[in-house]
């Protein structure tokens, strides 16, 4: 399995789905299908119910189980630390890390902790994205498992990355609490290269910084 086209896939497709994003689910399907089958039939329901379902339900669909429910929130450190003064400086962390890397994450509109902006991180810097997406895998469990429960067909792109990280995922919402406690298991998280057929795929929501003569 080519993690990084996991990571990849799963950043676009975990964005809000306007026309451009929905434009891209030939090249995910593709994509997934030469480079990680196993995710690819993870990422079905949802790549199948996009085609088969008219634009504005699937919008309107993401914003209710995104936008509307903290239940589903893809904020890594809302899970781990919530609307706390500790959260700040978590953010500020995430920000170092991707700018640490020559990553701006800046233009993006979004928090560093935004669960696509993480996986697109993880797809160029395979390392560091790894050990990023392992510390917060109680976060990533509690977001699977929540899906599961709404029958939500962006689940299948949840589990399809828990998958890619060591140690089994748990089976309820308790073992994924405990994760928070415990730790997750802490075994080698080593990647294949990044694979630059998916560069296409969208516009990359970090850059790299610009350096002039004189973004």
């Amino acid at each position: 399995m080519n993690r990084a086209v996991v990571y990849r896939s799963a950043s676009v497709v975990l964005n809000y789905p306007d026309d451009d994003t929905l434009a891209l689910r030939g090249i995910v399907r593709r994509a997934l299908d030469e480079s990680a089958p196993r995710a690819a039939a993870a990422f079905a329901p949802l790549l199948d119910w996009w085609e088969q379902t008219p634009t504005e339900d699937v919008q309107r669909a993401y914003v209710d189980v995104f936008d509307m429910s903290k239940r589903h929130a893809l904020y890594l450190s809302y899970w781990t630390d919530g609307d706390t003064r500790r959260r700040g400086q978590v953010l500020v962390d995430f920000t170092q890390r991707y700018r640490a890397a020559g990553l701006n994450p800046s233009l993006t509109g979004e928090l560093p902790d935004h669960l696509p902006l993480v996986l697109e991180f993880a797809s160029s810097r395979p390392d560091e994205g790894a050990a990023l997406l392992q510390e917060y895998r109680a976060s990533l469990e509690l977001i699977r498992i929540a899906l599961v429960e709404r029958d939500s067909p962006y689940a299948g792109v949840l589990a399809a990355v828990c998958a890619t990280l060591p140690g089994a995922s748990p089976q309820d919402r308790q073992q994924a609490m405990a994760l928070a406690t415990t730790g997750p298991p802490r075994e080698s998280v080593g990647l294949d290269p990044y694979d630059p057929r998916l560069l296409p795929m969208a516009a990359p929501a970090m850059t790299a910084p610009v350096v002039t003569g004189g973004r």
